[in-house]
């Protein structure tokens, strides 16, 4: 049957009304003009390009001459950041009209511009703490036969930059946007870190796939995690009308040089002291000491000698 003579009217009209029930069941009025939230699209975008200038040799283009670098930096920066911040633009307009705010109060132009001037000027800062986190794989990884090679290959590294980059939006008050850029790398690798995670230099995610760290965990510096494990939220506390409270800390505390081998879990506010080893596929509920070592078969931290 040809697209012409199917009857699209009346889903066209259904569709309308579904539309229309949900604004009025979420208290919105009719958009008007183009759409009022950033674009997944051109966020992507943003986030190649500014991979690219992060890494201009290796991620930019493969035409990119040695003595052009500082010239394709500035360019794609330039472009990069004009695009951001129409993005940003768009989130506090929105947050500003779901306030209540009038048109005069939404107009978020210089709030955004300043975000993006400061998300800029932390730039260098993202470089070197990514420089950390790909030195943390090539050591730490024996198949590894070049940084080069960790920078193009691993996915725990693609997703690191988007975290990296997220972490600095979400800390400039821009969630939308943040949490937009890390979902992108969650899609393409499988590892899905929530941008408000604090996590410190030389982090290295091995293979990766399956990798879930929440909102509100805090990890150190040389900390190694393995495929599927989870840094989550043990429970999740509700009001009297049910609704969830949002912003507790919730989420693991990871000390300095900790090693998470493959599948383990670690639910709850909880600490994980510095030197510790959690062995693959452990549930912890509960702290443990500085250089303790858990086993599946022994869930109680069992201290072991400093190195």
């Amino acid at each position: 049957m040809a697209t012409d003579t199917l009857p699209l009217q009346a889903v066209v009209e259904g569709l309308r009304e579904v539309r229309h029930a949900w604004r009025q069941s979420q208290g919105r009025a009719p958009e008007a003009g183009a759409r009022e939230l950033p674009s997944r699209e051109v966020l992507a975008t943003v986030v190649d390009q500014l991979r690219g200038a992060l890494f201009p040799m290796r991620l930019g283009p493969p035409d990119l001459r040695p003595d052009h670098e500082d010239f394709y930096v500035g360019h794609t920066l330039a472009a990069a950041l004009t695009a951001l911040r129409q993005q940003a633009e768009l989130e506090l307009r929105h947050h500003a009209r779901q306030g209540g705010a009038d048109a005069t109060e939404a107009a978020p132009g210089p709030r955004a511009a300043e975000a993006v001037q400061r998300f800029a000027e932390r730039l260098p800062s993202v470089r070197r703490l990514l420089d950390s986190d790909v030195l943390a794989a090539f050591k730490g990884d024996p198949a590894a036969r070049s940084v080069d090679e960790v920078l193009l290959c691993y996915p725990g590294i693609r997703a690191g930059i988007n975290h990296r980059l997220a972490h600095q939006l979400y800390q400039l008050e821009l969630p939308l946007v943040a949490r937009v850029v890390a979902e992108l790398a969650h899609a393409e690798t499988g590892i899905d870190i929530h941008p408000g995670a604090q996590i410190g230099p030389g982090f290295f995610v091995d293979h990766g796939t399956g990798v879930v760290i929440g909102e509100t965990a805090v990890i150190g510096a040389q900390v190694r995690l393995y495929q599927n494990v989870t840094l989550g939220a043990k429970s999740f506390p509700a009001g009297a009308d049910g609704t969830l409270h949002k912003g507790l800390a919730r989420h693991p505390v990871v000390e300095d040089g900790v090693v998470i081998y493959a599948g383990a879990t670690v639910l709850g506010r909880v600490t994980i002291g510095h030197g510790s080893v959690i062995g693959g596929n452990v549930w912890l509920t509960h702290s443990v000491p500085p250089f303790s070592h858990v086993t599946q078969a022994d869930t109680q931290s069992a201290p072991r000698p400093a190195p």
